[in-house]
């Protein structure tokens, strides 16, 4: 029983990590892709880490999967936070038919990118 709910959390893993992929692939710009990077990548393995779990149970391979979760989860999104926000100061557009960009609201927009440089090496400072 145990190895068919791990099969299971697999299928579903995988299934995820494709779509995240395909919406790396077709998605138009680098936000949107990111997005689908993270989203869809990061559940993917997330859930094929609690099927390591379900698997071996609670020794060293389920331990380390159970530690591994977390890890990904709050690295993976501050790591592609980091990035798509580098890449909205560095004055990469977004796509045409984009509804809201909400650093543009708080103030981090693209068309003073020396400004918005200058702010964040003062913020760092």
């Amino acid at each position: 029983m145990n190895n068919l709910i791990s099969n299971i959390f697999i299928g579903i893993g995988l299934i995820f990590s494709l779509m995240g992929c395909i919406g790396l692939i077709r998605l138009p710009d680098i936000y949107n892709r990111l997005q689908a990077a993270t989203k869809c990548v990061t559940l993917g393995a997330c859930c094929i880490l609690v099927s390591l779990v379900i698997r071996y149970g609670f020794n060293d391979s389920g331990i380390k999967g159970l530690f591994a979760i977390p890890v990904l989860f709050f690295t993976s999104t501050v790591g592609a936070h980091s990035l798509i926000r580098g890449a909205h100061i560095f004055g990469i557009k977004l796509w045409e038919k984009s509804i809201i960009d909400d650093y543009e609201a708080d103030g981090y927009g693209h068309s003073s990118s020396t400004e918005n440089q200058k702010e964040l090496s003062d913020e760092i400072s």
